[in-house]
């Protein structure tokens, strides 16, 4: 397992150095890159100011050399001053973590419930009603495009019930206590968690009812129930820690996703996590952190994939690394 671990280690380091090329060679690929947004937007800004401007960032020399400057920089935790805010892109990105981190944790914890409950449900009454129904819904959240739900959601519970807010991550809570704190915080949480948990509810239910039907037609699962074990103990106990096994890549993978933020849910309920900001640098544009975001949601990822690989070997006793 350790050497496992360190092969795969090293792996993940070259992909994300390959990573960093393409992501640095294709921003610097858009007509007139980097260089071309310096004072786009200031129409009084002379040539001499510009060209000043170009040396302090160092997007006068050749984009070989500003690679090799930007990628030692970035493995020290620097990834250069934001071209629009002049704030140091480690600082934009850090403020926008913990909500995100709310946001993901949240509602990924949701939708690992209601999928393995849906999932398990579905598949033991196989071509029953009620998995037909969830069948329904589950490729209705597979097709549904996120920002239409979030509207609709928005609608219903925010402008004709008035029952939830819809923007933003808190009030005003001035003279608030703690406790009134905590319910303003989960009051906005409630909308925009129920709509990113929804592809994953979807998905994931639909791996785990296909994993599960095949996992109950197993030998020992027929053993089990020959030896008179209770339903709930046979699929539980027993057909459901196996079946989670291919599971925990497509979740892995979804945690992964969690560096990069949820671009729609964040910007359509102006949440102030790493999506937005993202979405926000990309129309101004803001070349660092749009590289140092695409950066961190790789390694994100990566680091997810290699942590579902170690996990199969403690879910599944009979997988073994060479």
């Amino acid at each position: 397992m350790r050497r496992y671990a360190i092969r795969r280690l090293l792996q993940a380091v070259l992909m994300l150095f390959i990573m960093s090329v393409a992501f640095f060679a294709l921003l610097h690929s858009i007509p007139g890159g980097p260089a071309a947004s310096i004072g786009a937007n200031n129409p009084h800004i002379t040539a001499a100011e510009r060209k000043l401007i170009l040396i302090r960032y160092g997007l006068d020399k050749p984009v070989p050399l500003q690679y090799v400057d930007w990628i030692t920089q970035a493995l020290q935790g620097n990834f250069g001053i934001s071209l629009q805010t002049s704030l140091p892109v480690t600082q934009l990105l850090l403020g926008r973590v913990p909500a995100t981190l709310e946001l993901f944790l949240t509602a990924l914890f949701f939708a690992l419930i209601m999928a393995i409950l849906l999932g398990v449900i579905s598949a033991v009454r196989q071509y029953s009603i009620t998995d037909y129904a969830i069948t329904v819904l589950a490729y209705m959240g597979i097709s549904m495009p996120i920002f239409w739900f979030a509207l609709v959601l928005q609608e219903i519970f925010g402008v004709q019930l008035h029952l939830l807010p819809v923007f933003g991550q808190a009030s005003n809570q001035d003279g608030f206590t703690q406790l009134q704190i905590f319910e303003d915080y989960a009051v906005h949480l409630i909308l925009p968690a129920l709509v990113l948990s929804l592809l994953y509810i979807a998905t994931w239910s639909r791996y785990l009812r296909s994993s599960m039907l095949d996992v109950i037609k197993q030998d020992y699962v027929r053993t089990a129930r020959a030896k008179g074990l209770s339903a709930r103990n046979v699929f539980f106990r027993h057909a459901l820690r196996n079946a989670l096994i291919p599971l925990v890549t497509v979740v892995a993978i979804s945690f992964g996703g969690i560096a990069g933020g949820a671009v729609v849910t964040e910007t359509v309920f102006a949440w102030p996590g790493l999506g937005s900001l993202f979405f926000n640098s990309l129309g101004l544009p803001d070349y660092p952190v749009l590289l140092a975001y695409l950066m961190l949601g790789a390694a994100s990822v990566i680091t997810f994939n290699l942590v579902a690989d170690i996990l199969y070997g403690i879910i599944d006793p009979r997988i073994r690394y060479s």
